[in-house]
């Protein structure tokens, strides 16, 4: 896996993609965050990432770079079907009311975009409230391709196995908005999804349907 190669992906309700195409992905925090947001995501666990702090050890945990705050930050993760989109669609947990996956979409991302971009990020190993994850900052973004699991990531299976679960879940950090003209395309559930999202304007070629994303 070469670094230019690497997306990726944040999901989130199709009604939100109207104003992602006017102001990019926007933080909860910015003067561009849309008043009509529609959250999809678990509340307990947003509202544990606002306040939680992690160290920046890029790989050694004897070592400090700083510290951040989930929260400060938008998330990604490096792949799709991850285990939240299954409480995202059904429902439970701290989920208030379950999607249908065709109104949910990922909007994708590439990496070397946010790499020449000049935003700071970060990025974890693992899912950023496990303890075992480590955090990484831009100075370790060569080694991107080594440090996260790429068959853990790609992984059908892991409920058996919490390690690669965790790995798995590994996220990518991007400080501040994230300009429209960043947006690599969007992955939806199928034709209806598809139509709603070229009667945004949006390229079809950016469109692709992918059934197997969602459970």
């Amino acid at each position: 896996m070469e670094l230019s190669q690497i997306h990726i992906y944040r999901m989130t309700h199709i009604e939100n993609i109207t104003h992602i195409l006017e102001y990019g992905i926007t933080h909860k925090n910015s003067l561009n965050a849309s008043p009509g947001y529609i959250s999809i995501g678990d509340i307990s666990l947003i509202d544990t990432r606002a306040t939680k702090n992690v160290n920046i050890s890029n790989g050694n945990r004897s070592e400090s770079h700083g510290t951040i705050i989930l929260g400060d930050f938008i998330p990604f993760y490096f792949g799709v079907r991850m285990p939240m989109l299954y409480v995202m669609q059904h429902g439970g947990n701290y989920v208030e009311k379950a999607t249908p996956p065709q109104n949910i979409v990922y909007v994708v991302c590439k990496v070397s975009d946010i790499i020449s971009s000049g935003v700071n990020f970060y990025f974890s190993d693992g899912h950023a409230i496990d303890n075992l994850s480590l955090f990484y900052d831009r100075s370790k973004v060569e080694e991107l391709p080594i440090i996260i699991d790429e068959n853990a990531i790609k992984a059908k299976f892991w409920n058996d196995n919490l390690d690669i679960k965790r790995k798995k879940q590994a996220e990518f950090f991007v400080a501040n908005d994230i300009s429209a003209n960043l947006l690599a395309g969007f992955v939806c559930y199928n034709e209806i999804a598809k139509q709603r999202l070229i009667g945004m304007n949006i390229d079809a070629e950016k469109i692709k349907i992918y059934p197997q994303a969602y459970y």
